[in-house]
């Protein structure tokens, strides 16, 4: 049973990179707007998570306000995988136009002084579209991402990242250890970005999200320490048809277990903004 509903998505997956790029891009913002509309309606499991999730950022909402937020923050995940089934199409104008960015001078001098750079993002807006931007303004980005289920669905993705100019690493049961190749890279003077407000590994540090308890991964903290690379957070909003960048202040070296509290500050910044752009739709605190 657990196959063929594997199978079942990995086909879903395929016919939505076939056919969504090839219809106009009107119809699939409002075939994908009503799919969200109609996925908040159903209220499943990731629904509520996300809507619990909400509820942290924003405490002195009401309910109606959260249900609306809650709504909008569907849309916008939504909005996500509409993008990811036409960016490979998207030309390289169309991609580096629909960019604005702030702060990216943070980004720019650290990259040119030849150290490489780290860039830590929590799941904010389209994080894929941020990483081909980067790609073709000049900063190819080394990236890692969670192996899936199947493998068929999981090396889509992976050359689907690849077309968008990336190096994509497994997290998990990949030929070379991920962090040695990454630090490689970053002492070559690469750029090397890494989504880390969840913790896939059940090994990150503690740290305080919105004022309640969370883990989250140490490995930008490490590598930073590791190869002497500058640490950046950054975070990501939608404002119309444009992904807004937002670099924060570069991390200072400290000990990994502060470092990750300092990205996690910075996350909590940007989240708090655009809090309808987070797609945390799984566990993050651990008092849920």
């Amino acid at each position: 049973m657990e196959a063929a509903r594997q199978r079942a998505v990995d086909l879903a997956f395929a016919l939505a990179w076939m056919v969504v790029r090839r219809l106009p891009e009107r119809t699939v913002i409002w075939l994908f707007t009503k799919a969200a509309d109609r996925t908040y309606a159903r209220n499943g499991r990731g629904v509520r998570r996300l809507r619990s999730n909400l509820a942290a950022v924003r405490p002195d909402a009401t309910d109606a306000e959260l249900d609306a937020l809650t709504k909008a923050g569907m849309r916008s995940y939504l909005r996500y995988w509409q993008e990811a089934f036409r960016l490979p199409e998207w030309s390289g104008e169309e991609i580096v136009g629909r960019v604005r960015t702030v702060n990216e001078k943070l980004l720019r001098d650290a990259y040119a002084a030849g150290q490489g750079v780290i860039c830590a993002l929590p799941h904010l807006a389209n994080y894929d579209h941020a990483g081909a931007w980067a790609g073709l303004t000049g900063m190819p980005v080394s990236t890692v991402a969670e192996r899936l289920q199947p493998e068929s669905l999981f090396d889509r993705f992976i050359e689907y990242r690849k077309q968008l100019g990336m190096e994509v690493l497994p997290l998990t049961g990949g030929d070379e250890d991920v962090t040695a190749v990454l630090a490689d890279r970053l002492r070559a003077g690469g750029f090397v970005c890494l989504v880390a407000d969840r913790d896939l590994s059940e090994r990150g540090v503690p740290v305080t999200f919105f004022g309640r308890p969370s883990r989250m991964p140490v490995g930008p903290a490490a590598l930073s320490l590791k190869t002497g690379a500058p640490l950046i957070p950054a975070t990501l909003h939608y404002d119309g048809p444009d992904l807004v960048i937002t670099f924060h202040d570069t991390i200072e070296p400290d000990s990994a277990a502060e470092m990750t509290q300092r990205c996690a500050d910075a996350f909590a910044r940007g989240i708090a903004e655009h809090p309808g752009d987070w797609h945390m739709l799984q566990r993050i605190f651990l008092d849920q």
